[in-house]
Parts: C-alpha cells; structure tokens; sequence
C-alpha cells in the first residue's frame, strides 16, 4: 500500500497502484468497509495525488440498476471520486475528525462504453489536484478538488468538488442556529416505505429499497416528487446523519429525470443512463420537514436523444438544492466519445 504518501516524480510512474484492499475507512468517513472504494493513494507532488478505486460487480445498491447496457454506476464513480477527495485533504493535513460539507460538485462523463461492467472488477484511477480556497487561522476552510477519472488507461470523465471543513464542535454550532434546535438524527427515525412510493422499474432500479422517490404528480408541465429515501439503505446512509446527504439528492434528481423522459412504463428509463450530473447545494435538507423535487416534464414519445435536466429540490417553501443532469439513450453510447 502506497497509501502512507509516497513521492514519486512523474505520474508514468504510478501504474502500479495497488487494488488489493481498501484504505482505513476513516480516511473516508464510512463506517463499513463494504462501503470504500478507495484502494490506494500516491502523492505525485504538494497537493496533487492518485488514487486507485476499485469498483464493484455486485453492489446492492451500485449495481441495481435495470438498463440493458450495464455500465458502472456514474454515482459509483463519483462516490469513489469523493472518498479520494476525502482521502486526499486528510493527506494533505486535514485533520480525520473534520466534518467535510460538499458545497458543489460535477462529473463530466466520457467514453461511456468504457464503463462497461465486465467479468472483472473495474479499476479506477482518479488524478486529483487540491487547492486550498480560504484557510483562516492556520487552518484551512475550504478546499476544492479536480480530478481525471481513467478505467483501463482510457479517460471515463472528470470530476470536480468544493468542499468546507468544520470541527464537530463549529458543526453542531451552525446546524442549532440554523435550526434554532438541535437536528434531529437518522438513528432515531425509523425505516418505514412511503405507502406511495414510486415503482423501482420506473426509475430504472429492481430493489425497492433503492427507490428515493414518492408521491409523483405532475402539474403545469412539471413533474415534481417527495424525496423519501429508505433509512435502512446503508450504501446511501453508511452511517448517522443530522440531514439527507448530498449524494441522496443526486440519486432523486436521476430517478425524477428519468422518470420525466418515461412514457409511464418504465421501457425508456430502461434504456437511458446518465451523462453528467452537477450540484449546488444551499442549505441542509432537512429530515423533519419534507423535501419535494421538480423537473420539467418530456412529453411520451419524444425521439432519443442526449436530454438535458434540472432537478430543483425545495422544503419549507425555500430552494435548498440545484442539481443538473444529462440523460444518455443507449443508443448513443460509443457514439459520444471523447
């Protein structure tokens, strides 16, 4: 394991990150080993690193998708991306108990037939350069990170993340005063399906407890949705949250796209995958008041073609989250390469 930061002059040099077992958890703020990615980290010069992920044939969550061209889950890599972002500023100096907040992040997506689910475990390298945006006393405040994205030596897409550092401590803070109490946690809710939870195959999914939407309605041409993840879903919550997670809400925003771009079937989500996806997020999502999404809607019958999306998700009357996407036919794949 290369993992205790090895210096190494050009980047040639580091074909041989390691794959054969993850990174401590902890570098990734998970609490199941199941749940990393990450398997190694070279250091290539100050805040510039590369890491190997390895992706999974098998996931409950990753892998339960319907389309008849199986590909890695875009939202696999960009988690994997995150955990090395994650990996990185710990690396960097970042202390391991630092609350990290995404504030935004994109993936841009290439050569999609290269992330074809083979016989073998995907090999990921991700490429990252850090830059520190605002240190205050000594300590850095926020960061953002640029990363390359490789399967098989062939570029996969890019990925980018702006990211803020509290202690525990200043996090509790900010949450009771935005709150004016104390945020409720996960821990103490239960898991209980939404009596009108949407249908897994008209979001592309098999497993039920992989559907983050309920109650869809469609009016003036938007179609809009409860965002209600399943709380024993423990690939979205590894671990306790005071909030709905940020990658919780880039799941609702590809299942409420593809449900805009279905013809209530099912058969085009089937067929569709994601191109890209990006998000601004304003505020926590909340886990005591609903959380709604809404998108325009695709009238049944429109001819296949790349789709672009925004998701907007609201609560309380307030915008929280912005997410944008891009839905990519089967069709098309190959067709798009870099």
């Amino acid at each position: 394991m290369t993992v205790s930061i090895e210096s190494v002059d050009r980047l040639e040099q580091v074909a041989g990150l390691s794959f054969l077992r993850t990174v401590d958890r902890t570098l990734v703020h998970r609490s199941a080993v199941a749940e990393v990615f990450v398997t190694d980290m070279c250091r290539i010069a100050d805040y510039q690193y590369v890491a190997g992920a390895q992706l999974p044939l098998t996931h409950g969550y990753y892998n339960d998708h319907v389309q008849s061209t199986a590909l890695f889950d875009p939202l696999l890599l960009a988690e994997a991306s995150r955990q090395a972002g994650i990996c990185g500023a710990h690396l960097c100096g970042v202390p391991r108990q630092t609350a990290i907040l995404v504030n935004t992040f994109s993936l841009e997506l290439a050569n999609l037939d290269a992330l074809a689910v083979g016989r073998a475990p995907g090999r990921l390298r991700i490429d990252c350069a850090f830059q520190p945006l605002r240190v205050r006393a000594g300590k850095l405040r926020r960061g953002m990170v640029e990363q390359q994205l490789y399967v098989a030596d062939r570029r996969v897409g890019q990925h980018r993340m702006e990211v803020q550092f509290l202690s525990h401590t200043e996090h509790d803070a900010l949450r009771h005063a935005q709150r004016g109490s104390a945020a409720p946690s996960t821990a103490d809710l239960a898991d209980v399906p939404h009596l009108r939870q949407v249908a897994p195959h008209l979001v592309g999914r098999a497993h039920p407890l992989n559907v983050v939407l309920a109650d869809p309605v469609e009016v003036d041409g938007q179609l809009r949705a409860l965002v209600r993840p399943r709380l024993g879903n423990r690939a979205i919550f590894d671990h306790d949250y005071d909030h709905l997670p940020a990658m919780s809400l880039a799941e609702a925003a590809r299942q409420l796209a593809l449900m805009s771009v279905d013809d209530g079937t099912g058969a085009v989500a089937a067929r569709t995958h994601l191109g890209s996806v990006g998000g601004d997020f304003l505020r926590f999502a909340e886990l005591d008041e609903p959380v709604f999404a809404a998108t325009p809607r695709t009238p049944a019958g429109a001819p296949e073609r790349v789709a672009a999306r925004t998701v907007t998700f609201t609560q309380s009357g307030a915008e929280i989250a912005r997410i944008t996407l891009t839905l990519v036919p089967s069709s098309l794949i190959g067709a798009l390469d870099d």
